[in-house]
């Protein structure tokens, strides 16, 4: 199966939740999609493995992650010390796509995603250009210095203002470090772990 590469005004309707960034289309349309729209008349109380499914894919869409990958992430995260799904946060946030997108080097993910693959951004000086590589706290990410003139990148530094504890950046060199694991109060994604680990434990 491939990566999701449809409409996102689509999957953020059937979360009830912008999961991709503001979004005016969420305003207009905040019911689930369907030919049917808002009547939800018919809509049978959830089962709780359907609440248990969608706080995955919810994870998986929210972080861009395959099935598989996801999968893995979580036997992962189960043979760690702690709790299973903070851990599983924490593996989610250290990918090397959502660094960047953390940093504010891309405006979303996808673009994130789309730097690291053509090779636009360097960890600790090696260009790496495999969006799923874990960062470990003290590595430094950059920017490749013949791609800090790109517009795409240059935009998107210059209108962010998000920071995290976790991370730290530089503007003037356009390099941040990854400080440490983020602790679950620290991550901005309303998603329900537990359920996860819940659904991956049946």
């Amino acid at each position: 199966m491939a990566r999701y590469t449809g409409p996102k005004t689509r999957i953020a309707r059937k979360f009830k939740e912008a999961i991709y960034g503001p979004d005016k289309w969420m305003e207009r349309k905040p019911h689930p999609p369907g030919q049917h729209g808002p009547n939800t008349r018919r809509r049978r109380k959830e089962s709780e493995y359907s609440v248990q499914l969608q706080a995955k894919q919810k994870a998986k869409y929210t972080y861009g992650i395959l099935e598989r990958q996801f999968e893995k992430m979580f036997h992962t995260a189960a043979s760690k010390k702690g709790v299973t799904g903070e851990v599983l946060m924490q593996l989610c946030e250290a990918r090397l796509d959502n660094t960047v997108f953390r940093l504010g080097i891309a405006r979303t993910r996808r673009a994130a995603r789309q730097l690291v693959s053509h090779g636009h951004i360097t960890v600790d000086g090696q260009m790496v250009n495999v969006p799923s590589y874990s960062m470990r706290p003290g590595q430094s990410v950059a920017v490749r210095e013949k791609s800090r003139a790109m517009e795409a990148i240059t935009n998107s530094i210059a209108t962010n203002s998000a920071r995290f504890d976790w991370l730290d950046w530089n503007p003037a060199t356009m390099s941040g470090k990854f400080l440490a694991m983020p602790e679950r109060a620290q991550i901005p994604e309303n998603i329900r772990e537990q359920l996860i680990v819940e659904l991956y434990s049946k």
